[in-house]
């Protein structure tokens, strides 16, 4: 690792900088972002909630949470469930419609100065177009502070027996197609957040970039259960739940080094698990672009904007100039074992020297 950082270097290298002058410019194929820390889906509510807590500016961006064509009402009550390594959720993408949110709930973001990243979902092909058009119907042609959007293809597709879009790669090209072609007069670029629920995540993610997604977002909640033994009843009123937390960590770790791996040109980001400075460095040196913060909002709501300055504060202490640099370290180093090449020391080695800086034991610090 430090041989590669200091190849990174090598004739570009203004010297040692501070976290003011660190260059954390993040881009995510043709979006350009301050900074490589935004907001998960489905973790900071559908406007400006958080901005009761920081300055929403300072993000790369926020993902504001699933919406539909019209109006869903989710699943019953109970919804969260902390466990021993993370939180189980059964919301069930309750939302107001994609054209009441544009009406009411952007509106607070543009002033917040926030980049958003709008999530969409559907139940079919042809609803993922359906969206598609009523989003680019309420904009109008006035993007306004929106600068991308991402397809929530974990969905049951009523379709196919109910089995969800990202556990196929024929389900996933359609879904993606069918938005990507409803938004193509948008411009704006389509990200596909994938399933961690697979056995081949790479297959999946070339349907995905093969039928229109400009990126892709690794990874999306484990399937999980909780049973109360009391009552021999599931604990969340909509039975199953996804799993967010440190217990996805190191499989979304896996997840955007495998497609960085096998897929070197597309844009990722990274999710899962992240409620530190050093787990947003490790999704960079697997292979992401940009990172999201999820669960740990749950128990700290100005978690992205603490894992930003952990991050900026990490990459300092290390010598490097722009977060850039992280990108992909893994894989290169990998490539220089292949190549009968020693890479330095792995980020992988220094964990012992930090693990005070993240929450890789139990509860709910993390994101999903």
């Amino acid at each position: 690792m430090r041989r590669l950082l200091a190849k990174g270097r090598r004739g570009s290298d203004p010297g040692p900088v501070g976290s003011e002058q660190l260059d954390t410019t993040a881009r995510v194929g043709t979006v350009v972002l301050p900074n490589p820390v935004m907001t998960a889906s489905g973790t900071a509510g559908h406007g400006a909630e958080l901005g009761a807590y920081f300055d929403l500016s300072l993000l790369g961006a926020m993902v504001v949470k699933s919406l539909s064509a019209e109006p869903w009402a989710g699943n019953p009550a109970p919804r969260l469930l902390p466990v021993a390594a993370g939180m189980l959720n059964s919301v069930g993408l309750q939302n107001p419609g994609v054209g009441a949110w544009v009406a009411d709930d952007l509106p607070a973001l543009g002033r917040a100065g926030a980049r958003v990243v709008v999530s969409l979902w559907g139940r079919s092909v042809g609803e993922y177009g359906q969206v598609g058009g009523r989003l680019a119907q309420a904009l109008d042609g006035d993007l306004g502070p929106v600068v991308a959007v991402e397809a929530n293809i974990s969905c049951p597709n009523v379709e196919d027996r109910e089995r969800m879009f990202s556990h196929s790669t024929e389900a996933t090209a359609a879904a993606l197609g069918s938005l990507a072609e409803a938004l193509a007069g948008t411009g704006l670029p389509v990200w596909a957040k994938l399933s961690p629920n697979v056995t081949d995540i790479v297959s999946i993610a070339g349907a995905a970039l093969g039928s229109g997604a400009a990126a892709l977002t690794l990874v999306n909640t484990l399937m999980g259960l909780a049973i109360d033994p009391a009552f021999g009843a599931p604990r969340l009123g909509g039975g199953g739940g996804g799993l967010s937390g440190p217990a996805l960590h190191p499989v979304a770790v896996r997840a955007v080094y495998d497609c960085r791996q096998a897929f070197p040109g597309a844009p990722i980001i990274g999710v899962g698990g992240v409620s530190s400075g050093y787990d947003a460095a490790e999704l960079l040196c697997a292979g992401a672009d940009a990172v999201q913060v999820g669960t740990a909002t749950f128990v700290d709501p100005r978690a992205p904007v603490r894992v930003l300055d952990e991050l900026k504060d990490w990459c300092v202490s290390r010598g490097l100039w722009s977060v850039s640099q992280l990108a992909g370290g893994a894989c290169q180093s990998r490539r220089g074992r292949d190549d009968g090449r020693s890479s330095g020391r792995p980020l992988q080695e220094t964990r012992a020297d930090e693990a005070g800086q993240g929450n890789h034991g139990t509860g709910l610090g993390a994101g999903g």
